[in-house]
């Protein structure tokens, strides 16, 4: 039987290695478009406010719901990360950032468990990158070309909400289409159905 070199075979463990790391799940795969001016530019200027998530309510009654939401949705994702500070954060985070764009945050956890199963370093094969699978062209057409930020957590999920909510904008209200775009595969079913169910399973559902 023919021997591998030591240097093969340690090759070969780091390439195993660097694949270990890598979501092969059903990751968006954004196209580069031609966009207007107007989109680009509020694009831009959307990415640009880093102003944290601190969520403000107008009654009493709306921070009783938030606070309900937010325990309710942290005790379904516990498994998916345990770690309680991250879990919270995560939260506070996609519930800012979908408010933010117009959509709602069940949709968005929806779509990161389709993308990403919640995993903060996923990568596709197509280039992908974070929670909700930001192709790095994006930091170029309305960043700062720091690819690297797509790693981070607010900046992800910015940009993801950002995205959606062009694409929702784009489509005139057709999720199903929109959806389709997020992922490269406008037309065809099978990502915008994996998306809507997984997107029944974080619907709020209020005590009392």
């Amino acid at each position: 039987m023919k021997r591998l070199s030591v240097s093969k075979v340690a090759g070969a463990l780091a390439l195993a290695a660097s694949l270990a790391c890598v979501s092969f799940a059903q990751a968006g795969n954004q196209k580069e478009e031609a966009l207007a001016d107007s989109v680009r530019l509020a694009l831009s200027h959307a990415i640009r406010d880093e102003r944290p998530p601190q969520p403000t309510f107008s009654t009493p009654i709306e921070l009783q719901r938030y606070q309900q939401w937010l325990a309710q949705m942290s005790q379904r994702l516990q498994r998916k990360l345990p770690d309680a500070q991250l879990r919270t954060e995560f939260l506070e985070t996609v519930w800012y950032e979908a408010r933010r764009a117009g959509l709602e945050p069940a949709l968005v956890l929806g779509l990161i468990q389709v993308e990403s199963a919640y995993r903060k370093y996923a990568v596709s094969l197509a280039g992908a990158r974070g929670y909700m699978q930001v192709m790095p062209f994006w930091t170029g057409v309305i960043g700062d070309s720091d690819r690297s930020k797509l790693f981070h957590m607010q900046t992800n999920l910015r940009y993801g909400c950002a995205i959606l909510r062009m694409y929702l904008d784009m489509e005139k209200g057709d999720l199903y289409l929109a959806l389709g775009r997020y992922n490269g595969s406008r037309g065809r079913a099978e990502y915008p159905n994996a998306v809507r169910a997984a997107w029944k399973q974080w619907e709020f559902k209020p005590a009392g």
